[in-house]
């Protein structure tokens, strides 16, 4: 079976990770075959063409990739490695600060800006060297780094630094002569450091030639240039630690592939390979977390993301990281979840994550964990036994006129049993005896949304939206009732009621106060409103002000009449 696009990706991570540079483009490039839209293969490519020095063909690349991802930050410095190699520096700083709007907080585009403006000032002659070598974060590198520790206690090495200090023009003749100052500037700007991260190549760009090739300029200075000592041999240990972190790179690309597959045990056995050979790097736990998440064993993998998380503090890892390994810990309680409490320490462990990274994945997690837990008190809570000792309290409250501790009562046996109809309609109409009117037409219709043929539930209703001046409303609530009980008598006295108001209302026997009052309401309703900006209503509202006997005209008008009555029942009109 041929190798997926995936397979041929993990094996061009490896090669890049072991310095086999061409392997690298070649597996790449029959990855892209595959998945030719896959931004992160291009960007792998472009990595390997630059370690190369082939610039333009990593530039192509670039190119390719942001044009398939524009959000992607990493397109973009590839693209300004790619251009400083090709010493083409305006391009360069444009890449960075165009990766920088999409990413403001990106450390590698921001050094890569810097180092853009920096190369730039010293092609147009501006110095920019003179002060490389003298800041305390550069003699630190060079006091600690293995490959120029030796370098700091020679003192002919320590002129020519002095040197360049006072003549920047210096350090292009020293570059070409001595490889102890090429070595140098490889470690102080970091150029050469290449490693692999979880969805892509080195965290730091490949190193294109960070400075102009330059002949020397000063010929005197050549001649009395020293004979040029051989460079330090690297450290044994620095090389052991090199081949074992791209052996633990190698092996979690294994692990990767092995995930994709389902074939966890194999992954499993990969990650801690890769753990094994490089203890600083937290992802390849998180990792194993995950696989342990998928296999169910969540213990495992709470273990492995809090030691990731002590880890990754004590290294000052990256904060995404982190934030990583901590939702990936509260994932894990989800899973494990069976009460309400415990889903406390998953809200924890998203709340802390969201403080380090602030994902939307995470955010979502946690509203789902918190409505989870909600739904879960609510499980737990319900007791139809209490609640109903608790509806036989509220309605000996309300015998006693105790209406606030009614509510009260009613309110706790909801909380032990929401389904039950009769609590919100006992509820209701203690609203309506404190005059919390929107209150209680909002349990009234719980109650007939719980229970459509509970006919209490129309008699609340309507009752609300009469006291509520709402006579229209209400007739048409208590003609609902009485198709469920045609002969309830509660139900037809608040007909006859909403009746006698819409009657005095039309033949004008509303006080001013009152009249007033039903005009102002009437107002605010869109479709009174809309009638008295009609023009066909208002020639016949004239009309019926100056001959009364219009209106048995525009009575055979069903259309018309209707609403010359929603008129009427609102006070604006009024029949003599």
């Amino acid at each position: 079976m041929a190798p997926s696009a995936d397979e041929w990706k993990a094996k061009g991570n490896a090669a890049f990770s072991a310095g086999r540079y061409q392997e690298g483009i070649d597996a790449f490039s029959e990855a892209i075959k595959l998945a030719p839209t896959n931004h992160v293969l291009y960007s792998n490519r472009s990595a390997c063409y630059a370690s190369l020095k082939d610039y333009d063909a990593a530039l192509a690349d670039a190119n390719k990739t942001v044009e398939l991802k524009g959000d992607w930050p990493k397109g973009y410095s590839r693209q300004g490695s790619a251009y400083m190699g090709l010493q083409k520096y305006d391009e360069a700083i444009k890449a960075f600060e165009n990766g920088l709007k999409v990413d403001p907080n990106n450390e590698v585009l921001k050094e890569g800006l810097e180092d853009a403006r920096d190369q730039k000032d010293q092609a147009e002659g501006k110095g920019g060297m003179s002060g490389l070598f003298s800041t305390p974060e550069a003699l630190m590198k060079l006091h600690s780094d293995p490959r120029t520790r030796a370098f700091m206690s020679q003192p002919d090495f320590l002129q020519k630094l002095a040197a360049i200090q006072k003549n920047p023009a210096l350090f292009n003749v020293y570059l070409q002569q001595d490889k102890r100052i090429a070595t140098a500037l490889s470690v102080v700007l970091g150029v050469d450091l290449q490693m692999a991260s979880d969805d892509d190549l080195g965290q730091s760009e490949p190193s294109p030639s960070r400075r102009p090739e330059s002949k020397p300029e000063r010929k005197a200075e050549e001649k009395k240039a020293e004979p040029e000592p051989e460079p330090e041999p690297e450290d044994e240990d620095a090389r052991e630690k090199k081949r074992r972190k791209a052996e633990a790179v190698k092996a979690k690309e294994e692990g990767n592939v092995a995930y994709k597959k389902k074939d966890f045990d194999a992954a499993i056995e990969q990650y801690t390979k890769a753990m094994e050979l490089d203890e600083d790097d937290i992802a390849y736990r998180t990792n194993r977390a995950a696989v342990y998440l998928e296999m169910g064993k969540y213990d495992d993998a709470i273990k492995d993301c809090d030691a990731a998380v002590e880890k990754g503090r004590e290294l000052r890892a990256d904060y995404k990281s982190i934030a990583k390994a901590l939702t990936r810990k509260g994932t894990a309680y989800v899973k494990m979840a069976k009460t309400a409490k415990d889903y406390d320490p998953a809200i924890e462990a998203f709340q802390k994550a969201l403080t380090e990274h602030r994902n939307p994945d995470t955010l979502k997690k946690l509203n789902d964990a918190e409505k989870a837990q909600k739904q879960k008190q609510q499980e737990e809570y319900f007791n139809p036994e209490l609640a109903e000792e608790e509806r036989e309290k509220g309605n000996d409250a309300f015998k006693k006129m105790d209406y606030p501790e009614a509510i009260r009562h009613y309110t706790e046996a909801l909380k032990r049993n929401p389904n039950d109809h009769r609590i919100y309609s006992n509820r209701a109409a203690c609203y309506t005896k404190l005059g919390a009117m929107p209150e209680g037409l909002k349990d009234a219709e719980k109650t007939i949304e719980l229970a459509p043929d509970f006919v209490r539930g129309y008699e609340r209703k309507g009752s609300v939206q009469f006291f509520m001046k709402k006579y229209e409303d209400a007739l048409e609530t208590y003609q609902q009732g009485l198709k469920i009980d045609p002969n309830n008598q509660e139900l037809q006295d608040g007909i006859r009621r909403c009746i006698q108001q819409q009657r005095r209302a039309a033949t004008g026997q509303l006080s001013e106060e009152e009249l007033k009052e039903r005009q102002a309401r009437a107002s605010q309703d869109p479709e009174i409103a809309g009638i008295l900006r009609d023009p066909i209503m208002q020639n016949v509202l004239r009309e019926m002000s100056e001959n009364p006997r219009a209106a048995a005209d525009h009575q055979k008008n069903p259309i018309v009449w209707n609403k010359v009555m929603k008129l009427i029942q609102a006070g604006i009109v009024q029949v003599q």
